[in-house]
């Protein structure tokens, strides 16, 4: 099992906020302008504002041929950064760091492999960027939150492929949290599974995966919180 690395930043740029759109009262998208920033799907980058000193990571939200950046944020009660950046206007600026990290699909794997995308809550963003980007993916997503009004953009990924778990409300495709599903839905030891989100919910799968036979080296985790 192996984890993004974080550690290689490149230099600081300035970019214009396009807009922002609100996906519930606590999470929204930033979008920007791009420019001439290359990034691969499952990269993200550290934003903040200038004259802070506080900036936080967020994995890329959009499609790699895209014209605009874009990063799903959550509103969270301790996040300085995150509501610094909500109060951010069109034509404001952003410092960004990055693209960095390595928590993303190898070419050869893309053509030939199936994943299994497990999210929770904005862990989902690195495979909305990774679905936008690979039309032809073989993937099927898992994606864990507390209310179904927390599936953020779900029509971005083909129904069919997407399951929605929802352990407060009995709004998803299947009611309890990721961990209960794939107790339920044993994995396929052949295919590649992305994990994404909090850190409990990241161990438990693990655990649950390795206990279904799943190799370690099928198994790649992004923890965000």
């Amino acid at each position: 099992m192996s984890q993004g690395d974080h550690t290689t930043l490149t230099r600081q740029r300035s970019l214009n906020v396009i807009e922002i759109r609100d996906l519930t009262s606590t999470a929204f998208v930033l979008r920007m302008e791009r420019g001439d920033i290359a990034f691969r799907p499952g990269q993200c980058v550290i934003l903040g504002l200038p004259g802070k000193q506080d900036m936080r990571e967020y994995s890329i939200y959009s499609a790699a041929d895209e014209p605009h950046l874009e990063v799903l944020i959550k509103l969270v009660d301790e996040g300085s950064v995150s509501r610094q950046l909500k109060k951010c206007t069109k034509g404001d600026t952003v410092l960004m760091e990055g693209p960095v990290g390595f928590f993303t699909l190898r070419d050869k794997d893309i053509a030939t492999r199936r994943f299994v995308l497990i999210a929770s809550g904005t862990g989902i963003a690195p495979f909305h960027s990774m679905v936008g980007s690979y039309p032809a993916l073989y993937y099927s997503v898992l994606h864990g939150v507390r209310e179904g009004t927390e599936a953020y953009d779900r029509g971005a990924f083909a129904s069919e492929h997407y399951t929605l778990c929802t352990s407060r409300d009995e709004t998803g495709d299947f009611h309890g949290r990721v961990t209960d599903y794939l107790r339920q839905h044993p994995g396929d030891p052949s295919a590649l599974y992305q994990l994404c989100g909090n850190v409990i919910m990241i161990d438990d799968v693990c655990d649950i995966l390795e206990g279904q036979e799943v190799p370690v080296d099928n198994i790649r985790s992004e923890v965000y919180f």
